[in-house]
């Protein structure tokens, strides 16, 4: 995808640099994305290590983009973050692209409210979403409706991203092999700069019917955790935890959006004390489908299981490409 190799950019940077510079200038005066850079080379990517390699839903489209596109999408980043992030329509509970936050804020978000929960006395009910296609299936209208209504962008700058979004098309390679171009007319790439702050704006109304609910919410890109806190009655908790989730159902489909049942992942935490007390709750119903409760479940990179000994975390990251080290203290 790139017709000016990245290594000679680099080493001719005081050259190139006048010219990326002038050209984004005239992209950004103009409200017009170049349409030598909408094309996108996708590499199938296996999600996990252990899944089917036939069914194809277990791979994850990565799209290779040109290296000047990508340098665009930069730019124009750098200049409209600022004013998204910053806005109080931007959810308070997204991790992604927003200064002194990442995954390891998220991770600890998480656990504080885990702990927390655990403190007082209670159980933690938590459930990670699993987005199908989430970023392929976003609808640029309203998208670009969001970013006006929601956000304030208008006039260069939604003129801007509107012709990003449009007129795109990718092929999938697969070694030298490439299929057909085909056109895109929804979703957003991944592998691009701007996708998962895109992404982050489409999605950032579900903040709201978590607070209806009294849930908690944590969210990094398409990455979603739901909790809530059970005391020694887990039903109403439960019921509450299952009507945010059917609100939610209901939002992602109504916007294009659908979650997988089948592969999200619901656990209970706890004292072994309060786990014992709670035999009856074995399941969540989320759109019809029993989630079962798990011993573990994985969240941005880290295995979470319900007795909080990280046990299964720590036997995972201490085997390094065949070899052990001494995993005396994590």
């Amino acid at each position: 995808m790139d017709f000016i190799p990245t290594p000679l950019i680099l080493s001719c940077s005081d050259v190139f640099s006048h010219l990326i510079a002038h050209l984004a200038n005239l992209s950004f005066a103009e409200g017009c994305f170049p349409s030598c850079f909408k094309s996108a080379l996708v590499t199938p990517l296996l999600k996990k290590p252990d899944l089917d390699t036939s069914n194809l839903s277990n791979f994850r489209p990565i799209s290779n983009l040109n290296n000047i596109s990508k340098i665009l999408e930069r730019l124009f980043l750098t200049r409209i973050k600022k004013h998204i992030t910053s806005s109080p329509n931007f959810s308070p509970y997204q991790s992604a692209y927003r200064e002194g936050y990442s995954t390891e804020t998220a991770l600890l978000h998480t656990l504080d409210d885990i702990f927390s929960s655990i403190d007082n006395g209670k159980a933690c009910l938590s459930l990670c979403l699993d987005l199908s296609a989430a970023f392929d299936t976003i609808d640029h209208q309203l998208l670009l409706s969001r970013l006006t209504k929601s956000f304030g962008v208008s006039g260069t700058a939604l003129n801007w991203l509107a012709s990003y979004l449009c007129d795109r098309n990718q092929q999938v390679g697969i070694g030298t092999v490439r299929s057909e171009s085909t056109d895109c007319t929804t979703g957003v790439p991944q592998g691009s700069v701007l996708g998962p702050l895109l992404f982050t704006i489409f999605t950032s109304p579900i903040s709201r019917i978590a607070n209806h609910f009294g849930v908690q919410l944590q969210q990094y890109a398409d990455d979603t955790q739901l909790h809530i806190a059970l005391s020694h009655t887990c039903q109403s908790g439960k019921l509450k935890l299952e009507e945010c989730l059917s609100s939610m159902y209901a939002w992602f489909c109504f916007n294009g959006l659908a979650i997988n049942p089948n592969k999200s992942e619901a656990i209970l935490f706890g004292s072994r004390q309060r786990l014992c007390s709670l035999p009856s709750l074995s399941s969540i119903d989320l759109a019809g489908t029993a989630v079962p409760l798990s011993d573990t479940v994985k969240t941005l990179g880290v295995t979470l299981d319900s007795n909080r000994t990280y046990q299964t975390f720590v036997n995972l990251v201490t085997i390094t490409s065949g070899q052990y080290v001494i995993s005396g203290r994590l």
